[in-house]
């Protein structure tokens, strides 16, 4: 039979842990065709008086067909069943600080967004974590004298770099001493007083990107500046910066936060806020085992799966790994009440990030929850979204 494009919609998760998955065929014309499915371990093919199209999973994903449970037609959505499923681990995400003490070499911070060089050749001696927000208490409940770091702000030294939730603390007394070329990525507001460098209000503590005038973090003493991890990408000098999707990279970063936090902390709810204080979205981490592959049907009659794309490319052939959330904005007021019970709950941990970079964010939730299949866009009065790892 001569293959023919069909306008058939696929949406399969796969659950790494519990080994599942759910699969749903859609038909893109209202009311649906007449449809012939076949599964196999590694493919899915759909035949329909239009024509037929096979579609041919990820190498490293597997089906069970015999497992094939639970069909039921779901009015906007289509076909919906569950079956077994395998999918190879996925690799453990490196970060550049996730090496050998011993292997010291020259680091240059990037402008995600444009590619500038904020710091270059900065060798970083000591990469360490920042403690929890309740260190000092646990510091009082535990010691036996007076708690010898009362009062005194855990600052870097000039090699260090101080890794907090979702911001690095590096040390800039170099940069800030020594006389800067023009055209420098890096604002700074400072006031010479009795010898001491003194910090304008906060509204001038912003350190910008020059060229694309992005918001990369904020002065938080003379010496010390916190960068975003969400605007700057930190490489060893001798490799050449990487051109990164914006979304992709946001949804990246706070992914791994979350998945990160929730691992050490088990804090699974998130209030995401702006540097301006003010709460933009409530996130609710539900599982960070899922492999998301989605096909519209629009090219050809065989297709590789991207998943989660901004443009859906016919030559592709990754699939994504994701953690699935459920969110609510915050904005424009919406959802005070609930935001409040959020903030006063000790269980709720708060990321701060730019305000841009949270309604960045907030788009980005839209924009997957829209692409879901009707029926998987609620839970409860919470929207689903999944974000790419």
């Amino acid at each position: 039979m001569a293959a023919v494009a069909a306008e058939a919609r696929v949406f399969l998760e796969v659950r790494r842990r519990l080994q599942s998955a759910l699969l749903i065929l859609g038909d893109s014309k209202e009311g649906g065709l007449p449809m012939a499915v076949s599964v196999t371990p590694s493919s899915l093919r759909m035949q329909s008086p239009g024509g037929c199209t096979e579609l041919r999973l990820p190498a490293g994903v597997r089906l069970a067909p015999s497992t094939c449970r639970g069909l039921q037609h779901v009015p906007g959505d289509g076909l919906h069943l569950r079956l077994h499923a395998r999918a190879e681990s996925r690799p453990e995400l490196i970060s550049v600080f996730n090496q050998s003490s011993q292997d010291q070499e020259c680091c240059t911070f990037y402008c995600q967004s444009c590619g500038e060089v904020i710091i270059r050749d900065r060798m970083l001696l000591r990469v360490l974590p920042l403690p929890g927000d309740n260190w000092g208490a646990l510091v009082d409940e535990w010691c036996c004298h007076p708690d010898p770091f009362a009062n005194k702000p855990l600052h870097p030294r000039e090699n260090d770099c101080f890794t907090g939730d979702c911001f690095y603390l590096v040390n800039l007394k170099s940069d800030l001493w020594q006389p800067r070329p023009e055209g420098a990525p890096v604002e700074t507001h400072h006031l010479s007083s009795e010898n001491h460098l003194k910090l304008k209000p906060k509204a001038n503590t912003k350190v910008i990107c020059k060229r694309c005038k992005v918001m990369l973090g904020e002065t938080v003493s003379s010496e010390t500046t916190k960068f975003y991890m969400t605007e700057i990408i930190i490489l060893p000098s001798e490799r050449n910066f990487p051109i990164i999707p914006r979304s992709q990279f946001v949804q990246s970063v706070l992914a791994q936060c979350v998945v990160e936090l929730s691992s050490a902390r088990s804090t699974f709810r998130f209030t995401i806020q702006g540097h301006d204080d003010k709460v933009y979205i409530l996130l609710w981490l539900l599982n960070s085992d899922s492999l998301v592959i989605e096909s519209l049907g629009q090219y050809t009659n065989i297709k590789k799966f991207p998943v989660l794309e901004d443009v859906l490319k016919p030559d592709s052939s990754s699939a994504w790994n994701a953690v699935k959330v459920l969110y609510q904005p915050c904005i424009k007021s919406r959802n005070a009440e609930l935001s409040s019970l959020w903030e006063n709950d000790l269980s709720v941990h708060s990321l701060t990030l730019p305000s841009t970079t949270c309604l960045e964010l907030l788009l980005i939730l839209s924009k997957s929850n829209a692409t879901l299949p009707p029926s998987l866009r609620c839970m409860n009065s919470f929207q689903v979204a999944f974000l790419k790892m």
